[in-house]
């Protein structure tokens, strides 16, 4: 008997679709499974925290369709962010920017920050695209949990609280993405990952490392 193989873009408005109502979704990224939200829609974005267990005091990762679409959550923008994006985007690196007013405040937890990156993959790339919004990009995962390395793992952690499992595209590489925040001088990277400190010192003077790192 044949295995179904779902259609990856069947799957994807099958998300889209989902998130339009308010709902919430797990896919996959280039680095972990996230879970999935439109960042506009509080309601939807409250549900995210209670999926998780996540105190609302922890702001939320947010990923874009574009380099271009960085100006729809985040002002004051410096120059080296542009630089950075150009070279590192679609890719593993968050950026913590300036949020625009706009942003949920339940986004930021009350903080004048966002957090942002551009995956390096289709699925959420097409679903922030034809949603046409950001969208969450927080772990699949219940907090204080470890983080699911297949879809399967996602659900069992997640059960009921999640609307659709996109089962189509890449799988992770389990790898986190690189944190750095240019908003401080000089900037500082607040979590190791996937993009090395001496890749982002050819760009960026004077990073500070992790607390605690050599």
């Amino acid at each position: 008997m044949d295995c179904y193989v779902p259609d990856v873009n069947s799957e994807i408005s099958k998300g889209v679709r989902v998130m339009e109502r308010g709902g919430i979704v797990v896919y996959p990224t280039d680095t972990v499974y996230g879970l999935g939200a439109n960042i506009f829609n509080n309601t939807a974005v409250e549900r995210v925290f209670e999926a998780k267990g996540r105190p609302k005091g922890m702001p939320l990762p947010v990923l874009l369709p574009s380099v271009d679409s960085l100006r729809v959550v985040a002002h004051n923008i410096p120059s080296i962010a542009w630089t950075l994006a150009e070279e590192f985007w679609p890719g593993q690196l968050t950026l913590i920017l300036p949020s625009r007013p706009e942003v949920p405040s339940i986004i930021t937890a009350r903080g004048w920050t966002i957090a942002v990156r551009v995956p390096d993959h289709p699925v959420p790339l097409a679903l922030a695209r034809e949603l046409g919004s950001p969208i969450t990009g927080t772990s699949a995962n219940r907090s204080g949990h470890p983080v699911p390395e297949t879809i399967s793992e996602a659900h069992e952690q997640l059960q009921h609280s999640v609307d659709y499992l996109i089962r189509v595209g890449p799988k992770p590489s389990g790898r986190p993405s690189t944190i750095l925040d240019i908003t401080q001088i000089p900037p500082r990277i607040l979590r190791s990952g996937s993009i090395s400190y001496s890749s982002l010192a050819k760009f960026v003077t004077n990073i500070q490392r992790p607390s605690g790192a050599n």
